[in-house]
């Protein structure tokens, strides 16, 4: 391999993305990597994004090369999160599925939402945890860095994308697998958590699962909004929340 693109990829490694800037960066400017492309040893995927010739970069690589390269926050949330740490009540089937989010400011280019990855996506720009990094860890999956949701912030990113009775009830199956939730990150997440539909739900399912770091929550600090809320068009009221649930979630013992 040519001197120059080995130096790149003895910093970015060859499975994964090469972002023109960050190459430009690094010491190899935009006419050496079209000179690169045409002798073969890089390949186009999108305009001023490349691969080394012959590789195929798995979702995860890209998503920690997008970041790193480019100092992005795009994070792996909600349920993928909650089964990259073992906590998932099904083996899913199929091409996997991966909920990516970031904030409205940072959103995905078009070209790496469709790309035909090792793993379907599902992309949400959404603000209502906040912009920053509050209980996002950084995880290492194949040797790369990712920034991946805590079981604290993968639910509650989970119940705000949940719309159907059979959603709420798979998110409801791994609530009651999560004995050992954090109060106190928990606390903050819900304090900053802006949507009514979240912080009520959540609740709801807190008090229904019974959890020990439940009893040490604050609701009183939590934003519920006011007025009643149908999260489902028909079920049961639960008075407590102002909300009317899917009667499959509110009778399930």
């Amino acid at each position: 391999m040519a001197t120059k693109i080995k130096q790149i990829t003895d910093l970015a490694g060859t499975d994964g993305l090469l972002f023109s800037s960050w190459m430009t960066l690094h010491g190899l400017d935009s006419k050496q990597q079209h000179s690169y492309v045409k002798s073969g040893w890089l390949e186009h995927i999108s305009r001023g994004v490349y691969k080394i010739a012959g590789n195929h970069p798995t979702l995860f690589t890209a998503v920690s090369c997008y970041n790193t390269q480019l100092d992005k926050q795009c994070i792996i949330g909600a349920q993928t999160a909650l089964e990259l740490r073992g906590l998932s009540h099904n083996v899913p089937m199929g091409t996997p599925l991966t909920f990516l989010f970031t904030n409205n400011t940072q959103r995905l280019p078009q070209w790496f939402v469709s790309y035909p990855w090792d793993r379907a996506i599902r992309y949400h720009t959404t603000s209502f945890l906040g912009s920053g990094l509050l209980g996002v860890d950084t995880i290492v999956i194949d040797g790369r860095q990712l920034l991946v949701s805590s079981p604290e912030r993968a639910m509650l990113e989970w119940i705000n994308q949940s719309d159907s009775t059979k959603s709420l009830m798979d998110v409801y199956y791994v609530f009651e697998m999560l004995t050992t939730l954090r109060p106190t990150l928990m606390q903050e997440l819900l304090e900053k958590c802006t949507s009514t539909k979240v912080t009520r739900l959540f609740m709801y399912m807190a008090d229904k699962s019974g959890h020990p770091w439940n009893r040490v929550l604050k609701p009183e600090r939590i934003f519920f909004g006011k007025g009643r809320r149908m999260i489902s068009p028909t079920g049961k009221y639960i008075r407590k929340y102002n909300i009317t649930i899917p009667s499959e979630l509110a009778e399930y013992e």
